[in-house]
């Protein structure tokens, strides 16, 4: 052990005690020195210091899933007060986003009879319920229209961040990650836009409109026109796929990304890329060898409402 290695912080106790509020009680868990806790604390810092960079580009990426519980407030809250720049996700999120608009998803199990919920009408999701009126029927029944409307309009090609900010000022709800994204302009790319209930809406329309087509380099191009001009770049990362490495692909262009937080319940040695740690996007060069990064072990409807939490309560203090 070198001298720069030895022990210097002493590892203190979380004491319950009344706390000034959730963030002084987040920084405890930097005190406590104890694994994932530790790793959260580091969380919030590294995501104050990229919100607080006036030249730093913030993605955040997550997984449709999450959208089909109560996180979608908090995801909201984050496009609602401009925390984040740009948003990549997967086609669910606009079909949960969407769905929730118009009708109500429900508690449920994970150890429910899933055969006597198809015969009821019912998808499992986890432990929620998606009865197929609050999904697959009402999407039909409204996006049919608002593709009819936009053909009206004279649109023949559209990019997946132009088909989001309409779907989202056609929905008028508050409620609304894609309505928060168009009204602040904050970019939502979905590079698997086939890949879900919307998607399937939009093959359904194109059987009648077949010069319909969406515009995926045009995705491309706006996304490589954000990296290539950016002078720092950080990434909010929940979970792997084709979200997690359409972030890193495209920043590996200016050097990699200087700021990471990366929520993850998978594991590395299996090769995923939703078990791949930051560190390992450093070899590739899609993570700079000084980006400030951490890897926080654990279920993000857990974890970020605890980030998210405590850094608003920093912001406004």
């Amino acid at each position: 052990m070198s001298p720069s290695e030895r022990p210097r912080r002493k590892v203190e106790d979380i004491t319950l005690k009344k706390w000034e509020g959730l963030d002084s009680f987040v920084r405890s868990y930097w005190k406590a020195g104890g694994f994932t806790a530790k790793k959260i604390a580091d969380g919030v810092d590294i995501l104050e210091r990229m919100v607080r960079s006036k030249k730093c580009i913030t993605f955040f990426s997550f997984p449709a899933c999450i959208v089909a519980t109560g996180l979608r407030g908090i995801i909201r809250e984050l496009v609602e007060r401009r925390l984040v720049d740009v948003i990549v996700t997967t086609c669910g999120t606009l079909d949960h986003d969407l769905a929730r608009c118009w009708k109500d998803y429900y508690h449920g199990s994970f150890d429910m009879d899933d055969s006597m919920l198809r015969k009821e009408g019912v998808s499992r999701l986890g432990n929620v319920l998606l009865p197929d009126e609050s999904y697959g029927l009402v999407l039909e029944e409204k996006l049919q229209p608002i593709l009819e409307k936009m053909w009206e309009e004279g649109i023949r090609k559209i990019s997946t961040k132009e088909l989001a900010w309409y779907l989202g000022k056609e929905t008028k709800n508050k409620s609304s990650i894609l309505y928060w994204a168009e009204k602040n302009r904050i970019p939502v790319f979905v590079p698997g836009i086939t890949d879900g209930a919307v998607g399937y809406q939009l093959w359904s329309f194109w059987q009648e409109h077949k010069e319909f087509t969406i515009d995926i380099f045009q995705d491309e191009k706006d996304l490589s026109d954000i990296v290539f001009e950016a002078k720092e770049t950080g990434g909010l990362m929940i979970g792997g796929g084709i979200s997690k490495h359409h972030v890193m692909w495209w920043n590996q262009f200016k050097g990699g990304l200087d700021y990471v937080v990366f929520i993850t319940t998978a594991q590395e040695f299996d090769g995923s890329l939703s078990g791949a740690r930051i560190r390992e996007g450093i070899s590739w060069g899609k993570v700079s060898p000084k980006a400030r990064k951490v890897t926080i072990d654990g279920d993000a409807t857990v974890v970020l409402p605890l980030l998210v939490a405590s850094l608003l309560e920093r912001l406004e203090g």
